[in-house]
């Protein structure tokens, strides 16, 4: 865990139950949302984050959301609040509810499993502005912000299959395997493997898709010993949606001279030969967005679509060896998605097609 521990105001009752807030200091240097360092005055607000399944450190989902946050803490000159909980899906009500008591001017929430609790809590602390990310939640102070995963999903799932048809690249077999691990079984993550599946067979048809639940966020043995069992099943390329688990599926591609897909940040750099490519998800943009409305008085009763028209999702670095003409199919494929011509499914507010098979 990142930070300096500060004085925990109205959260003790929450560090009875296992919870750790933490402080960050201003980061010099850091860039806003268009990339320009621009130091604001000082606004008197308080703000906190609820930090996610698989905690900070999980280079991936929650480490993009602090650098958001860092940003925002830069230009706007306060100190935020970092909420962590080893166990936040069970804690999550009550977490919720000690930040009410606490008096914050805004409260970020990363965790999708608090949703139903937010919508609880949200009405009766009406002083408190919240900001819930992954599902369209409106209400006079909660604003929602909505990823299209699924579309920044089909790409990559089009890209892998390419990939995988072209024996010519290295470490890629002639088995038309590909496979995805989820961190859980929830709508949440399995819009991205719903998109990822749809886009690889938009490419074949037949292609073979490994579905796989770690049930774990922050657990990267697990990660790699589920990617090696799918390594061995035929796949070349695995695609990760498991934050922090997933940093051992990379570390198994790496191993094994295979691929990994990264997810929400681009995870290129930790294996620049055996990631593919990385679905960003820029929660970084979100949270950095969430603060800046605050100050602009604009919080509040609206839901936010970061979709692949606004660059809220997209993929990152792809690999050198693979080729210009893949590149290009998938360049055309976004094209489309952002033109409409292509509709990817989204298991939020459509269920789960029949194609879709896990196991």
């Amino acid at each position: 865990m990142r930070g300096k521990r500060v004085r925990l105001l109205a959260l003790g009752a929450v560090i009875a139950l296992g919870v750790a807030v933490y402080g960050a200091s201003t980061v010099a240097g850091a860039t806003d949302s268009v990339g320009k360092v621009r130091r604001a005055a000082a606004f008197d607000k308080k703000v906190a984050m609820i930090i996610a399944q698989g905690g900070l450190g999980d280079k991936s989902y929650n480490d993009l959301a602090n650098s958001g946050l860092k940003q925002a803490e830069t230009k706007y000159g306060f100190t935020a609040q970092r909420i962590q909980s080893a166990d936040i899906v069970s804690q999550g009500a009550a977490i919720l509810q000690q930040a009410c008591a606490a008096g914050f001017d805004l409260v970020i929430d990363l965790e999708f499993s608090t949703s139903d609790a937010l919508q609880k809590t949200a009405p009766s602390c009406s002083k408190t502005q919240w900001t819930f990310l992954n599902l369209p939640l409106k209400a006079a102070n909660v604003t929602g912000v909505v990823f299209a995963e699924h579309e920044g999903s089909y790409l990559a799932g089009a890209l892998a299959a390419l990939v995988t048809q072209d024996t010519s690249i290295p470490g890629i077999n002639a088995r038309h395997v590909i496979g995805v691990i989820g961190g859980t079984k929830s709508t949440g993550i399995d819009k991205f493997l719903v998109g990822y599946t749809q886009g690889a067979r938009r490419i074949d048809k037949n292609i073979k898709v490994l579905v796989k639940y770690s049930n774990n966020f922050g657990d990267p043995a697990k990660g790699k010993q589920i990617a090696d069992a799918m390594f061995d099943q035929g796949a070349d390329i695995v695609y990760q949606v498991a934050g922090g688990t997933g940093l051992g599926i990379i570390q198994a591609a790496k191993a094994r001279h295979r691929y990994a897909i990264g997810v929400d940040t681009d995870q290129s750099y930790l294996a620049p030969k055996n990631v593919l490519t990385s679905m960003v998800k820029r929660s970084d943009l979100a949270v950095y967005d969430s603060v800046k409305m605050l100050a602009d008085g604009t919080l509040g009763n609206a839901v936010v679509n970061l979709d692949l028209k606004s660059g809220g999702v997209g993929l990152g670095k792809i690999v050198s060896s693979v080729p210009k003409r893949d590149i290009a199919r998938v360049n055309a494929l976004k094209s489309q998605i952002v033109s409409g011509k292509i509709k990817v499914w989204d298991v939020i507010t459509q269920g789960y097609p029949s194609w879709f098979k896990t196991g």
